[in-house]
């Protein structure tokens, strides 16, 4: 799975009204207190309304209601809050893929979960077979754990489910962070499987870097839904606060992309990775799940500055010989292939009980409580805990020297052709001991980051009420001018005091500002400035982090909302 999506709306949809409900009836959230013994069937009962889907990740479900008795449900005891679904959607949510899914709408990208056509399994891979496979195992044995090493996790989100390793809050800059309750959580999954596999400390899943930290930066809606600006905006963050409050962010994971039109050279997605790689970052991206079917690599995998990470299968076995590439992960092109391959078919991770891909992706479920997923997005994780073993060994190498000692130790995959494979398949053991050579610097034509947004996101466009995100605008209407949105992101100045490119991402209402003149169902930001702020006190849908600063603190042994989520069922 990378980070492009199979989309549909956990928070909003454009999906027709449940059978049953009135054509008054409105689509809305609803939030239920810890320890309401009352089912959404009698909440729904009185008011005549229709459950949609049970929501476990904010203790809540959806329903349709009709409009005249909505107050009422507001009224029942046991509910904290009943606030409206907002039409956002993507055109994946609308026609959604089939078989294997490749490049879907945001460019969080996944595949087939682990089964094959007619629904036999590929071999479960756990991460403990990955460590083996990847050389992992060996350095953990060392005391090489990633301890001391931030990875920046631009995805979906982390829950805090059972056996997530250590986490901290970064901003949510996703569509959800205007919806109480869903701000910084993982309602559709994959950012939390993504993390298990990067550094899982527990109930089943040791990932590949378990003493590393994830810092969770948020930028995918309950259904994967995400605009390029908004993942520009989070590597943008991450860059200009990689060190701050005892941060020590060395590696991105984006497992995203999109099928941009424009050259690596002008793209603004492009720049943003090129820029936080320039500023001592090493950035792993997933080359995509098209297959053959693809011109080129996902944007920003498409830059050759950064990591352009492919999957790999492993058959079953922990040695390469027999290993080949995914028929799912991107080709590319003669101007530019995947570094390297990784592990990345049914890789077992964490599962996000009633997130969108566990509710309707069962087949992924595993009888150990576990999730298996398949995609260059696990690969992705598997990459990055690997670089994150390397900087906390070696912490003085630079992102050209981590890339260069990857690709000159991978072992190629005889059974695979080399277009598919780049170097061959990460072997993180070696690349550790090797020495690295002092001409290893890059020198590829750098990006200015001045082309077009619209061109960035390709064809991958959010809708809100059926009408798409186009043209040189941000999520809020705004004009976006790249050449001077460049030139402050390489000076480390586009966020400042919780503006970004002076536009108040915080305590601004989406009601005002939108792209069709229709509002974002009012809703407002959470007036919380991300910029240097701790978010001590602040709650989890009114659970605090028990007073903890974001700074140097984990969810480990926390629950959420008042609700252990060990035993939770979709």
């Amino acid at each position: 799975m990378a980070l492009a999506v199979v989309v549909g709306l956990v928070i909003s949809t454009t999906t027709n009204r449940a059978e049953g409900a009135t054509s008054t009836a409105t689509k809305v959230i609803v939030r239920l207190a810890s320890g309401t013994t009352a089912t959404p069937a009698d909440l729904l009962a009185p008011v005549n309304g229709t459950l949609d889907r049970t929501l476990p990740v904010i203790n809540g479900f959806s329903a349709w209601v009709p409009a005249e008795n909505r107050s009422r449900l507001e009224g029942e005891a046991g509910i904290i809050e009943v606030s409206d679904d907002a039409a956002l959607t993507t055109p994946a949510a609308e026609s959604p893929t089939s078989g294997v899914r490749g490049q879907d709408v945001a460019g969080f990208v996944q595949t087939d979960f682990g089964t094959k056509g007619g629904g036999s399994s590929f071999a479960r891979l756990d991460v403990d077979a990955v460590s083996a496979v990847i050389g992992a195992d060996d350095l953990h044995k060392a005391g090489i754990t990633g301890s001391g090493v931030d990875v920046a996790l631009i995805d979906t989100g982390v829950a805090p489910v059972p056996g997530i390793g250590k986490v901290v809050n970064g901003p949510d800059l996703s569509f959800d962070s205007q919806v109480p309750g869903f701000q910084y959580l993982d309602a559709y999954g994959h950012g939390t499987h993504l993390a298990g596999i990067v550094n899982g400390a527990g109930s089943g899943v040791n990932g590949v870097a378990p003493g590393a930290r994830i810092v969770n930066v948020k930028v995918g809606a309950a259904n994967g839904a995400t605009d390029v600006v908004q993942v520009i905006a989070a590597i943008d963050w991450v860059v200009q606060h990689q060190h701050d409050n005892g941060l020590n962010i060395r590696v991105i994971a984006l497992a995203y992309g999109t099928d941009s039109t424009q050259s690596y050279t002008i793209d603004p997605l492009a720049y943003a990775a090129e820029v936080a790689w320039r500023k001592g970052i090493v950035v792993v991206t997933a080359a995509g799940n098209t297959g053959q079917g693809a011109a080129s690599l996902n944007d920003p995998a498409l830059d050759p500055y950064v990591i352009a990470v492919g999957a790999s299968e492993p058959n079953g076995t922990n040695t390469s010989g027999d290993d080949t590439v995914a028929s799912f992960s991107a080709r590319g092109n003669d101007a530019r292939r995947v570094d390297i391959v990784a592990p990345g078919r049914s890789v077992v991770s964490l599962r996000d009980p009633g997130s969108y891909i566990d509710v309707n992706h069962p087949e992924g479920r595993e009888a150990d409580g576990l999730f298996r997923g398949s995609g260059t997005s696990q690969a992705t994780a598997v990459v990055a805990g690997s670089v994150a073993l390397m900087l906390q060994d070696r912490p003085s190498l630079s992102p050209d020297q981590v890339k260069w000692l990857l690709t000159k130790t991978a072992k190629p995959l005889p059974m695979s052709d080399a277009a598919s494979q780049g170097a061959g398949e990460i072997d993180v053991r070696r690349a550790d001991q090797r020495n690295q050579s002092t001409a290893t610097a890059q020198t590829w034509p750098t990006s200015t980051g001045t082309g077009t947004l619209d061109a960035a996101r390709g064809s991958l466009h959010v809708t809100m009420n059926g009408v798409p995100l186009q043209g040189e605008v941000d999520i809020f209407g705004n004009p976006w001018n790249g050449p001077s949105w460049s030139g402050l992101s390489w000076s480390g100045l586009s966020w400042s005091g919780g503006l970004w490119l002076g536009q108040s991402w915080s305590g601004q209402s989406w009601s005002g500002q939108s792209w069709s003149g229709v509002s974002w169902s009012g809703q407002s930001w959470s007036g919380q400035s991300w910029s240097g702020q701790s978010w001590s006190g602040q709650s989890w849908s009114g659970v605090s982090w028990s007073g903890q600063s974001w700074s140097g603190q984990s969810w480990s042994g926390v629950s959420w909302s008042g609700q252990s989520w060990s035993g939770t069922n979709p």
